[in-house]
């Protein structure tokens, strides 16, 4: 078990201990340190030139970094140790509780690999335009609700390449933005809208929120569909009740949008607890699953509660985060597979993927297939992140801080090169010792950093490398000279980036 011990050690930039020993004397210009040990240097006299790997990296909860003071998310603890899983990184977008909030890819350790400051940010993925791999995510306001704001596309350098915003005069929502094989979007809106309740409990002059979806052509905001729940959907669909204390009547939220087979479109609404089939020229409702209007027989174990993220699988079935509360509550969250038999017109549970202890997620979450047939789900409002096997055997689990949230979760491979410097700070130990911490955020190619040292910023000389060792690694420095900086290197020994040098005292 990976404990909260175990977890700020490896938060903390620990590592075994590289010794590097000049054998030339003090003259920072002369040839290059050679590796002496690997084992903890001795003691020597300070006229010798030195780097090695620093237990002393700091470590907080929020998570602070000497070289980017900027930067200080929630830590994330890996609870369960990863095994099995499937390649690349984890993608989350933090709110909520305490820490820096925004969008952050992380490792199977919990360490960050990017990290975006961003007020209110969610729905961050990978995804394609034009293609090519893009992150994604919806940015705006969560106040006054509903919230409203627009969609970023960032490039693999992390440049923003556009953002897209919904059209006809509405504001997008968060709960989806889908770039389609055509490079469009679809996205979500919520519109609220005048109407007679009294007939569902509310008042005669009431607000209906109804859920519109809109395909936007990406480059030109062309709005190339648009469909109104309320046109097909009635209120006396919804599970849930007029509030008399609240603006409007919640009937229908959407929360996903995906692209059928055929093209058509899949939506999910939460107080519905249904997953509808809208033809994507006409608007019609072509098939209902689940809700109280099913056109399939549902089978055991098929009905959702308040469900989010349903999408249709390579394979033919439909993949669904059933919340299981409220109005009802049933005893856990999970992720489920459905099989729909469109001649018997009957829905069929082949798998559900549950935490072992249970756990129930009121709001948000999603399911992700992926590639290795892995499932990986996060659970929302509950401050964790899972991955299970196809067979249904846990393979990771992550939580946040208590209170923190991130509304989906996904598993993508990611490899990225920022067009910054990387970054570094030093924290002086003694006359001639110094601790040298660096990082870069976004890189994703960094196995060593190389470090320099000498008496001139425009002329430094290597004294040896050091794993990089998670988001930021700290190194001891022994030199004469009063600038440092270091060069972040791939596998290879290619050099990506180098710092600014750095002037002791400073």
């Amino acid at each position: 078990m990976f404990t909260r011990r175990h977890f700020l050690k490896a938060l903390s930039s620990a590592a075994t201990y590289l010794a590097l020993a000049s054998t030339g004397g003090c003259d920072l210009l002369g040839g290059t340190p050679k590796v002496r040990s690997l084992h903890a240097p001795k003691a020597n006299t300070l006229t010798r030139s030195r780097a090695w790997p620093s237990l002393s990296g700091p470590s907080a909860f929020p998570k602070a970094f000497r070289s980017r003071p900027d930067l200080n998310p929630p830590a994330v603890e890996v609870s369960m140790q990863a095994h099995g899983t499937a390649p690349g990184y984890i993608f989350i977008a933090l709110k909520e509780g305490a820490g820096q909030h925004g969008p952050m890819i992380i490792d199977n350790l919990g360490q960050p690999i990017w990290i975006r400051k961003v007020k209110y940010a969610l729905d961050f993925k990978v995804q394609s335009y034009r293609g090519e791999p893009v992150l994604t995510w919806w940015e705006g306001e969560p106040f006054p609700r509903p919230s409203v704001g627009e969609y970023v596309i960032l490039d693999r350098s992390y440049r923003e390449i556009t953002r897209v915003q919904a059209g006809n005069g509405y504001q997008g929502n968060q709960h989806e933005f889908l770039i389609t094989s055509r490079d469009t979007a679809l996205l979500t809106v919520y519109s609220p809208v005048r109407r007679d309740l009294s007939l569902f409990g509310g008042p005669r002059e009431g607000l209906v929120m109804e859920g519109i979806a809109q395909e936007v052509d990406i480059e030109s905001g062309e709005v190339l569909f648009e469909w109104h729940s309320l046109e097909h959907i009635g209120p006396e669909e919804s599970y849930v009740k007029p509030h008399y204390r609240r603006k409007y009547f919640d009937y229908f939220h959407i929360n996903s949008i995906d692209v059928d087979h055929d093209e058509n479109l899949l939506i999910s609404s939460r107080h519905t607890s249904t997953v509808d089939k809208i033809d994507r020229k006409s608007g019609e409702i072509l098939w209902r699953l689940g809700g109280k209007k099913s056109d399939f027989e549902m089978g055991e174990g098929t009905r959702t509660v308040s469900q989010h993220d349903a999408r249709r699988q390579e394979d033919g079935t439909i993949t669904i985060f059933d919340n299981g509360a409220p109005p009802e509550v049933h005893d856990q969250s999970r992720g489920i597979v459905v099989e729909l038999d469109m001649d018997a017109m009957k829905a069929t549970l082949l798998r559900e993927y549950a935490y072992p202890e249970k756990r129930i997620a009121p709001s948000q979450g999603n399911m992700q297939v992926l590639p290795n047939a892995n499932v990986f789900i996060g659970w929302g409002s509950e401050p964790h992140i899972s991955e299970f096997s196809h067979d249904g055997e846990l393979l990771l689990d992550a939580r946040f801080l208590p209170k923190v949230e991130s509304y989906r979760a996904f598993r993508f491979p990611w490899s990225a090169h920022p067009t910054d410097h990387p970054a570094a700070a030093v924290e002086q130990r003694s006359e001639e010792k110094v601790t040298l911490y660096v990082s870069w955020n976004g890189a994703t190619e960094v196995a060593t950093w190389e470090v320099l040292a000498g008496t001139r910023h425009d002329r430094l000389e290597s004294l040896g490398s050091v794993p990089r060792d998670g988001f930021e690694t700290a190194m001891l420095v022994q030199t004469a000279g009063p600038y440092v900086a270091a060069r972040a290197k791939s596998a290879s020994g290619r050099v990506l980036g180098t710092t600014k040098a750095v002037k002791l005292g400073d």
